[in-house]
């Protein structure tokens, strides 16, 4: 990793040579000499690698591996294990009646808490590499019900972003209510609780463990669905949809880390592509399902079927899903074994003695300082806010853009967005094929190159990624001209032609969104997640804010010019993929944080 430095691992933490996605693990009682911090050497790149792809939300960590921690963060670590066998070794001698004459309580707490690291026999492991507690280990069925049960919540989270979309016309007559702003924020409120979910539950998840979190989320982010379904006022609605989209956010903060915790990294890619189809489908399918439903039976049904939804899967999660988190799991056992022991000073080996402070201090702060420091964050912040903006603007238009110019009824309507669906998935086809095509021929002609001059290859550069930036971010502002200037046209031009448009654009967005999210796993490695969680943050406030001024700008320019607008403003950003392709090495490489 060229853009951050990584620090050395500490003591308790991922050593620079791990295993891959299956460790070798060992008996508690084994007395493997773990190495110090100074003895350490910095992963390698294909390490580094390696635990990006395995993270899975931010501040998310290996599981089977263990943590990175920076200076401070070490620092942290140190004080946390100091005060913990203080107070172990004081709550021992109260035990055995320390204030007995001759006994020095104080120089007992004071020597455990001066003792370097802890005995090897003291560090909890798992029982073997064959233990079942495992979730490496868990028999293919229990794996398989966890992936579905994660993916229906994680499809059903998308699905109610815009799954009533085609009922907003109706609600607002229902409250009497003519303002196009608050129509569209009815709909995009819902992503700005995205902005805020990410960063609440990717540390609770190191905390208290995935499945409680997935729990607690999916409870609360019923009830406010429910109370979408119930809402007195539209003001009420709006809350509510905002409430329901910070617990919603879990499962795409924290899903592909719960595939990480139990699938070998060699089987993880199907596993990998199931989960994203939810995120990709679920803001197609909803408004497609939701606009026959608000014809049927009015928009308030939408908010009832998806709550029956919700409360299935709160029924099934604590039956058939266990925690996957090995530090949580390796957790419980060691305060088992204390319990049987007696032995206060056992930990687990993915301890990193950080308090639960520490750990959410740590899960927040490092996605606003790459946001605040880091030029590639706050270029690629920028560029997706734009690009996710205008895909909720769309969201927020279509219904109203084809009731009044084509008189799609509310049923109907909810068809249309089946041309950003087919775009979407045909540009993850495209990205696909030709992103890994063009990767290997980059890297094979740079190895070629380094050989002939004598000099060691870099490898694959996460610039390699871009190539296709230049044809998606081209696509946006013919998709948006073309769509503009044929539904401007009703009575001349057939309604299937702006819904062709929409092809183009889906194709640009998705292709956009790849590229550039696959970058950051490629420049930040170990920080991967925490830079994507910032990216999410800056384009979640963009799709909640950038649609209110949508209604408007077509109530006053036209669909054919408001249209014109923002493929303007498209085509003005073109030149950003071109810089960031010929000066994105160097900003990654010069100007990145390097203590994160």
């Amino acid at each position: 990793m060229a853009s951050i430095d990584a620090p050395k691992p500490a003591e308790g933490s991922a050593s620079s040579t791990h295993t891959p996605a299956r460790p070798q693990t060992h008996d508690s009682s084994s007395s493997t000499t773990e190495p110090t911090a100074e003895a350490t050497t910095e992963p390698t790149l294909a390490e580094k690698i390696e635990l990006a792809a395995a993270e899975g939300h931010d501040a998310d960590v290996p599981s089977n591996i263990g943590y990175v921690l920076d200076e401070q963060g070490e620092k942290q670590r140190r004080e946390s294990i100091t005060q913990q066998r203080r107070e172990s070794a004081l709550a021992r001698q109260s035990t055995r009646g320390s204030k007995a004459a001759g006994e020095d309580v104080e120089k007992a707490a004071a020597a455990a808490g001066a003792e370097g690291e802890v005995a090897d026999e003291n560090i909890v492991q798992w029982d073997g590499p064959d233990d079942p507690q495992n979730p490496y280990n868990w028999p293919r069925w229990k794996k398989v019900t966890t992936c579905a049960l994660v993916s229906s919540f994680t499809f059903v989270t998308p699905l109610a972003s815009s799954m009533f979309a085609p009922g907003v016309p109706e609600l607002m007559m229902e409250f009497k209510n003519s303002s196009p702003e608050l129509a569209s924020f009815v709909v995009s409120v819902y992503i700005l609780g995205f902005a805020a979910g990410p960063l609440v539950f990717a540390p609770m998840s190191e905390i208290y463990g995935r499945h409680w979190v997935y729990l607690f989320s999916l409870v609360f982010f019923g009830v406010f669905i429910v109370a979408c379904a119930v809402a007195p006022t539209l003001e009420a609605l709006i809350a509510f949809r905002f409430l329901s989209g910070i617990f919603g956010a879990c499962p795409l903060t924290n899903g592909a880390g719960t595939i990480a915790d139990m699938i070998a990294q060699e089987k993880r890619g199907a596993a990998m592509a199931i989960f994203s189809i939810g995120p990709l489908l679920g803001p197609i399918i909803g408004p497609v399902a939701g606009g026959f439903l608000a014809d049927a039976k009015g928009w308030r049904w939408v908010f009832w079927v998806l709550a029956i939804i919700i409360a299935a899967l709160v029924v099934a999660i604590p039956i058939f899903m266990q925690e996957t988190y090995a530090p949580v799991l390796l957790e419980r056992k060691t305060r088992r074994l204390r319990k049987e022991t007696g032995n206060d000073l056992l930990r687990s080996k993915f301890d990193v003695g950080l308090s639960p402070k520490d750990h959410f201090k740590r899960g927040i702060v490092r996605p606003m300082k790459l946001l605040a420091f880091d030029p590639i964050s706050i270029i690629f912040g920028f560029y997706l806010a734009v690009v996710y903006g205008y895909l909720y603007i769309l969201f927020t238009s279509i219904t109203t853009v084809f009731q009044g110019s084509y008189g799609f009824s509310a049923s109907n309507v909810g068809l249309v967005f089946l041309g950003l669906g087919v775009g979407s998935m045909l540009g993850v086809v495209v990205f696909s094929v030709f992103s890994d095509r063009n990767i290997k021929k980059k890297t094979q002609e740079a190895d070629e190159l380094a050989a002939e001059a004598g000099t060691e290859s870099e490898g694959m550069k996460p610039e390699y990624r871009l190539s296709p930036l230049r044809w998606g971010a081209a696509l946006l502002p013919f998709g948006f001209f073309f769509y503009g200037w044929t539904a401007e046209f009703p009575d001349k031009v057939h309604w299937i032609v702006p819904i062709i448009s929409h092809v183009f654009i889906g194709v640009g967005n998705i292709i956009v969104f790849l590229a550039l999210q696959l970058y950051l796993v490629d420049a930040y490695t170990i920080y991967a997640a925490s830079a994507i969680a910032a990216n999410t943050v800056v384009r979640s406030i963009a799709g909640a804010v950038l649609p209110l001024a949508g209604l408007r700008m077509y109530a006053n320019l036209g669909v054919g010019w408001g249209n014109s607008l923002l493929g303007f403003i498209a085509l003005a950003l073109l030149p950003v993929p071109f810089l960031i392709i010929r000066y994105g090495e160097f900003l990654r490489k010069n100007y990145s944080p390097k203590n994160l």
